[in-house]
């Protein structure tokens, strides 16, 4: 177990309050799992001294991928912390991730659990993210990547600049829906679809139907022919 610094403040339930509320930490003690000190609510402003229970802070094993390459790695967590698949979070090096496996003490791969039945702790980088565009000229289809951050967004209307041409978007398909109208961050797109347009094309056709049939490519391809 590692020991935490002091904090500045700590989040606990207030007595006059009834409900969880930030308090000032006046003064205190750290423990493995217990805070002792005084306390001053920052919605009400009473003081109190007590003892709060906290979390224990635990190391997790974890294989890091960038990639094509991975790594073993480990970071803290905190023992109450759930964890689960997709879940966004910086390990204590700074780097930015995204949980892709979780492997419990039997061997078994879950969902999510609790930090304390972490064994391992699969990740890969997320600070960059290679978003799938699919690009149609009305004769075929032809498989690109973009580059973005996990909270840029990508709106239905909107051009894409490419170096040989543009591409209008006119869906956006999610993990959980096909967009036609308005827009998706960058963390929930399996492809963009769009239509090839010159440079010079000035004039946008937004009434143009999208056909999804145009597309032909599966969301499951990974591998394209330069």
């Amino acid at each position: 177990m590692i020991q935490r610094e002091m904090p500045d403040t700590i989040v606990y339930v207030c007595s006059d309050c009834g409900e969880e509320t930030e308090h000032q930490i006046l003064k205190g003690r750290m423990g493995k799992a217990t805070l002792e000190g005084t306390f001053r609510c920052n919605e009400c402003g009473k003081v109190t001294s007590e003892t709060i229970r906290i979390p224990e802070i635990i190391t997790v094993p974890v294989i890091y991928s960038d990639g094509d390459v991975s790594e073993p790695t480990s970071t803290t967590l905190e023992s109450n912390d759930l964890v689960q698949i997709d879940d966004e979070f910086e390990m204590d090096d700074g780097r930015r991730v995204c949980v892709t496996y979780i492997e419990v003490a039997d061997g078994r791969r879950v969902k999510k659990c609790v930090a304390t039945d972490i064994k391992k702790l699969w990740v890969k980088r997320f600070d960059v993210l290679s978003v799938k565009v699919s690009v149609n000229d009305n004769r075929k289809t032809y498989p690109l990547r973009v580059q973005a951050e996990p909270d840029d967004e990508f709106v239905v209307g909107s051009m894409l600049k490419f170096e040989d041409f543009d591409c209008m978007i006119h869906a956006i398909k999610t993990k959980h829906s096909l967009v036609r109208h308005g827009s998706a961050e960058a963390r929930d797109i399996t492809r963009i679809y769009g239509k090839i347009r010159k440079k010079t094309y000035d004039v946008l056709d937004l009434d143009e139907e999208f056909d999804e049939s145009d597309y032909i490519l599966d969301d499951d391809d990974e591998d394209y022919d330069e």
